[in-house]
């Protein structure tokens, strides 16, 4: 039970949040979890300030899921997704941050697993 939540400070057309949306269901799979139960989240025009300075082209990801994962899988992961997003959006690696959220609850359908 995955879900990344991805906000960036410029406008992004649903054509490229097609393919963002696409590109974290293939990258995600770094971290031992499949599409099928991914979630994504897309929000753009997002206010965000890095030192004090408001970024023109900056992200925050997060990215929560049920369980744990190795360090180095997220620390993979982050340079995956950083890379991606340089290149989707061209937004440069330190004016990304992605953070981590393991869970050890996660419901769904009514149910938790």
């Amino acid at each position: 039970m995955p879900m990344i939540d991805a906000k960036f400070t410029m406008q992004v057309d649903e054509t490229k949040k097609e393919e963002l949306k696409s590109e974290f269901g293939k990258l995600i799979a770094t971290l031992h979890k499949g599409e099928a139960y991914l979630m994504v989240g897309i929000q753009d025009g997002y206010d965000l300030w890095f030192g004090g300075k408001k970024l023109e082209k900056g992200a925050y990801v997060e990215v929560s899921l049920l369980g744990n994962a190795p360090s180095g899988d997220y620390s993979k992961l982050t340079g995956q997704i950083c890379d991606m997003l340089a290149d989707k959006l061209g937004i440069p690696g330190s004016a990304i941050y992605v953070t981590y959220h393991p869970l050890a609850d996660w419901g769904w359908n009514g149910t938790n697993f």
